[in-house]
């Protein structure tokens, strides 16, 4: 068996006797989402818990001062920004905004890997959150979440590949071990994170586009659209897929006679978000 056939043999098989090592969420966002999900916690409350993270407090007062929540005047304390932008956006946000910690490296190798991938999920956020506004009735701010989620089962992957010196050496290999494992995997980390299954289904599902359940669109259109776009003029093989075949589109209510999707007029929208992760 090849040291490649190996490697998928070994964490398909970790996780489907559920041994895999998935990563785990940072703590403060586990306790915002806990006590904001239980219905019982005030907006002191949530601010005391984010207080104990001092860097995560300040990037909050800052996002709610951006061109993106538009407050009608300064905030600058922390109880003020949950006030104004309410629990369960700043349980998203508070969630999104430490997502970047799970993209630290070890290595270089590994650093410029995480970094691109941090990169086109922000991007896929920023669209997502757009496209949600434009588009839907569902809560910007999730889908903002959902697109930065889509691609957390490729983490583990790239961190387990850093131990297979043959498969470092072969990244078309890699490439395709994550674009062809990477869903399932991410279903099985956010399903461990206890995430909504609005939000697992992303990470299941936005590969497939077919999907196409006939119901209202939801987060999964909403990334597969994002995602999509996020591939326009590129050499991945997203980028040649025949965009009015894609049910996700239709759901949405987007045209597919253009070749891509009027982002121009959400620019400044799209720039707030990767501004807000440091793109």
């Amino acid at each position: 068996m090849s040291a490649q056939a190996q490697f998928l043999s070994d964490l398909l098989q970790e996780l489907d006797q559920g041994r895999f090592e998935l990563p785990t969420l940072p703590e403060v966002a586990l306790k915002v989402r806990d006590a904001v999900s239980s219905g019982t916690c005030t907006a002191k409350q949530t601010a005391s818990m984010i207080a104990t993270d001092a860097a995560l407090s300040a990037r909050l007062i800052q996002v709610v001062n951006s061109p993106l929540y538009r407050a009608s005047k300064p905030i600058d304390n922390l109880p003020m920004a949950v006030s104004r932008l309410g629990n369960s956006m700043v349980r998203n946000l508070v969630t999104s905004l430490v997502m970047k910690q799970m993209f630290q490296a070890t290595t270089d190798f590994l650093d410029r890997r995480l970094r691109a991938l941090w990169e086109h999920n922000v991007q896929v956020a920023a669209i997502s959150r757009m496209l949600a506004t434009q588009f839907t009735r569902l809560p910007p701010d999730q889908a903002m979440l959902a697109g930065l989620l889509h691609d957390v089962g490729a983490l583990p992957i790239l961190k387990r590949a850093e131990d297979s010196p043959q498969l470092l050496g072969d990244m078309i290999t890699l490439d395709r071990l994550i674009d062809e494992h990477h869903p399932r995997i991410g279903e099985k980390i956010l399903a461990a994170w206890e995430f909504p299954p609005a939000l697992v289904a992303v990470a299941a599902h936005h590969e497939d586009l077919k999907r196409d359940p006939g119901t209202e669109p939801d987060l999964v259109d909403v990334v597969i659209v994002a995602n999509l776009q996020s591939y326009f003029g590129t050499n991945h093989r997203h980028s040649q897929v025949d965009w009015s075949q894609i049910p996700a589109f239709r759901r949405l209510g987007i045209s597919t006679d253009v070749s891509v999707v009027e982002v121009e007029a959400h620019e400044e929208q799209i720039q707030a978000v990767q501004r807000m992760f440091d793109i």
